[in-house]
């Protein structure tokens, strides 16, 4: 079964909101077993509502619509499904009394235009609301429309409660079944097209599979997520979720180790792991503790640490270092450049003495837009100080614009800890 998604509202064409329904109702309609190839978004014009949902019917046997169901004059989406339909709309006076309910359990008397909301299709049914406004099952011929509040909240409950029962009560009916089930390898340090390359051979295999699968599938997709890294989507298809399961993780071994072979150690996580999460992840694993000192980041390392639940019982502190003479007279960095690898070592020893942590991490360089003791912007030196061994630095080149460069860096520090403790043998005293 193809389930298509029309979101509504002028404000998602403007840019002034971000259209997060559709990616929640794609990702749910995927690990339900449901096909969803397109998604639509069209502005509060009733005429272009109609068009886009004849498109979508064209193609899909099924529309979930989202927005559009407010008491506003430009809240239109009724209107639209019901020219549709070719039914008129007919108030449901049941509704009107909730509504007018709603409002007084709040100490508050409904406006006229909320009764709008009780305008219900000729032929539809009524998934229960969240707040003021129902939800609508809206049959067109053989195919269906639903019809939900654009806030998130209801949106979802109601797509929980009323629409995935109807549509799994369909696919029952048509006797279809199938689970889809997605994994996400997540990278730092190498571009899309490289490591589209390395897999390469993996995916042509998986393709020359397709046609034999008789409804076994395992597709890859590639997606550039900025300071994020490069995700690696594995996607199966199965008959059951167990059966789904054990195909991403065939998958996901073959995956890591062609990777590994071809590009090294640039896995770090899985789907929602991100780069602090892995991190401290192993310092907890060790029994370690870590402490920082930041001069171009000027505390965003720190910060996206402290983002992780429970980082207290890891995370000592950061000293942002960001002019020379804090470099010098609070962490002790020699006469010289502070643009450097002996800097930033000396940086990392002085974090972890200061905080009193077992591993230091530091980073300085130039963010720009102007050069820094004869070093160009998007020069980046990272050092590590961990027990029983002397400091060392590394130093990296990050391209793009001051903010951008400072971005990369944060991430590209983590990562350099990342690799050093999963190479040693350090453990906490």
């Amino acid at each position: 079964m193809r389930v298509e998604i029309v979101a509504i509202g002028t404000e998602l064409l403007l840019g002034q909101i971000a259209d997060t329904n559709s990616a929640w109702l794609g990702e749910q309609l995927a690990a339900n077993g449901l096909s969803s190839h397109f998604h639509q978004a069209v502005g509060d014009n009733q005429q272009r509502i109609v068009d886009a949902l004849r498109i979508a019917l064209g193609r899909s046997d099924a529309v979930i619509v989202c927005g559009g169901l407010g008491p506003t004059h430009d809240d239109i989406t009724r209107d639209a499904i019901a020219e549709l339909m070719g039914v008129p709309l007919v108030r449901d006076e049941a509704v009107v009394a909730r509504i007018a309910s709603f409002f007084a359990q709040r100490g508050r008397t409904m406006s006229a235009n909320n009764a709008r909301q009780a305008d219900v299709p000729v032929g539809a049914s009524l998934i229960e609301p969240v707040g003021t406004a129902p939800g609508l099952v809206c049959p067109v011929g053989s195919q269906v429309v639903y019809a939900v509040p654009g806030v998130p909240s209801e949106m979802a409950a109601m797509f929980t409660s009323g629409i995935l029962p109807d549509l799994q009560a369909r696919m029952t009916a048509a006797g279809e079944q199938g689970v889809i089930v997605s994994r996400v390898i997540r990278t730092w340090g190498a571009s899309e097209s490289g490591l589209a390359e390395a897999l390469e051979g993996r995916i042509e295999e998986l393709d020359a599979r397709l046609a034999a699968s008789e409804g076994e599938t395992v597709t890859v997709a590639f997606l550039a997520s900025g300071i994020e890294g490069i995700k690696c989507r594995l996607t199966a298809r199965a008959a059951t979720r167990e059966r789904a399961v054990a195909l991403l993780d065939a998958e996901e071994a073959e995956a890591r180790a062609v990777i590994a072979e071809r590009l090294g150690d640039i896995v770090f996580g899985l789907d929602d792991q991100n780069m602090e999460r892995v991190v401290a992840d192993l310092l907890i694993e060790r029994g370690l503790s870590l402490g920082l000192a930041e001069s171009l980041t000027g505390g965003m390392i720190a910060s996206r640490l402290v983002d992780v639940e429970g980082a207290s019982a890891w995370f000592r502190g950061s000293v942002v270092s960001y002019a020379t003479d804090v470099k010098r007279t609070v962490l002790g960095v020699g006469d010289g450049p502070v643009v450097s690898e002996r800097a930033a070592a000396e940086m990392a020893t002085a974090a972890r003495r200061l905080l009193g942590a077992d591993v230091g991490l530091a980073i300085t360089g130039v963010a720009g837009p102007t050069e820094q003791d004869g070093r160009s912007p998007g020069t980046v030196f990272v050092g590590l100080a961990l027990p029983d061994a002397p400091a060392v630095a590394r130093e990296l080149r990050v391209p793009g614009a001051r903010n951008q460069v400072r971005s990369f860096a944060v991430i590209s520090a983590l990562d350099l800890l990342r690799r050093a403790l999963l190479a040693g043998s350090v453990v906490g005293s």
